[in-house]
């Protein structure tokens, strides 16, 4: 590495680690997400359900005195209540026929961004019993927070018999029909697969910082008169080795801390990491308008690509990896998060060439759009290391 990139490496891992410092003190804000998992053994359905209490105190209202504490006594006093709220929000068939669900236990968890409600429940399906060997196909209809928050999901794990079944319901993807007879290995591949493209779309913040990066890549920095701008790249070989650099650095730094993670091997605590990931859109998209590394932005997608696979690997290890095919499993997941960063850059790269030459590319997209990237990311990272919520996604 030469003297030149070791200095910017040096600058952007001290203005990384005096921000995580400042956010050490308090949980950072994760997406509001709720844990539902399902124990399928023959005809007997139990299930449990993780609520954050954050989400329950601003759809239901915990605090009753107001003092900003959610005491054991309040949340007690709220059981039924909040069984009520979620289970009107959670519908259950099996093989067609429905199923009636009735809490069965309270208690209370800490996860690394909180405290959350831990609902217990039972599941009665019609004509169950006529079926010796249980059911063999559920249905699930989610429909928590949707009307308040459109960003939150929820993450199934299926424990069954014959292995582990995992879903994420979101507005968009409210019903799903899950097989309780044993995945094959082509099926595990594919499940988890589909779990890896939809969260890359539905992750933001990976998708900003993704996009960050590839605006300058039509573009090369030129010095004119002492000024620096931007200016259209000659050729679209230039550009797309430029993205090729940038995305596989990116791509390897975060599938090795993925698996990592996902394996046991290393663990971050969610509250710097997704402080540390909203921070990195901020510094990649300043970048742009103020150009720190120039030619090396691979570095920079390296970097902090590492820090955006403990992300990646909080929601693998959220919807569970099945002991019988966990290897298949985390390369499904690592291949559809791939394929679907794939799927942006090949919508972006040819409109961003077709445009680089237009001045609303390199003045309202370039540093307009990546002032906006920036200002948006810097509330995130408010948001999680302050552990406040002003921002509706």
């Amino acid at each position: 590495m030469s003297a030149r990139a070791f200095t910017i490496a040096r600058r952007l891992a001290v203005m990384l680690a005096l921000c995580l410092a400042a956010a050490l003190p308090a949980h950072a804000h994760k997406p509001s997400d709720s844990y539902l998992s399902f124990s399928v053994e023959g005809k007997r359905i139990e299930g449990q359900w993780d609520i954050a209490l954050r989400d329950l105190e601003f759809a239901i209202g915990l605090d009753a005195n107001g003092d900003g504490a959610i005491t054991w006594g309040e949340l007690r006093a709220r059981h039924n209540d909040i069984a009520a709220y979620a289970l009107a929000r959670l519908a259950v068939s099996a093989d067609g026929k429905p199923c009636t669900l009735a809490p069965t236990a309270h208690l209370v968890d800490d996860h690394t961004d909180g405290a959350y409600e831990v609902l217990k429940f039972s599941a009665e399906c019609a004509g169950a019993a006529a079926v010796s060997q249980g059911p063999r196909a559920l249905e699930v209809r989610y429909s928590l927070f949707f009307e308040l928050d459109p960003q939150h999901r929820g993450l199934a794990n299926f424990r069954l018999a014959s292995g582990a079944r995992t879903a994420i319901f979101s507005p968009e993807r409210s019903t799903q029909k899950i097989e309780l007879s044993a995945p094959s290995k082509l099926e595990t591949l594919i499940d988890y697969a589909r779990e890896g493209v939809w969260h890359i779309w539905i992750g933001f913040d990976h998708v900003l910082f993704l996009l960050s990066l590839l605006l300058p890549s039509v573009l090369v920095l030129r010095t004119n008169y002492g000024h620096r701008r931007w200016a259209p790249v000659g050729r679209a070989g230039d550009a797309f080795w430029d993205v090729l650099r940038v995305v596989t650095s990116f791509t390897v730094a975060h599938s090795i801390t993925l698996s990592a993670a996902a394996l046991g091997l290393l663990e971050l605590p969610s509250r710097l990491v997704e402080s540390a990931i909203a921070l990195s859109v901020v510094l990649a998209a300043l970048n742009n308008v103020y150009p720190l590394v120039e030619g090396r932005r691979w570095i920079v997608a390296f970097c902090f690509g590492l820090i955006h696979g403990f992300g990646f690997a909080s929601v693998l290890a959220d919807l569970g990896l099945p002991k019988d095919a966990l290897l298949v499993a985390l390369l499904g997941f690592n291949l559809g998060v791939e394929g679907g960063q794939l799927t942006i850059v090949a919508v972006f790269l040819p409109i961003a060439f077709a445009l680089r030459a237009s001045r609303a590319y390199t003045g309202i997209a370039m540093a307009g759009g990546s002032m906006l990237i920036a200002l948006l990311a810097a509330a995130w990272f408010i948001e999680r290391a302050f552990n406040l919520k002003f921002l509706p996604f």
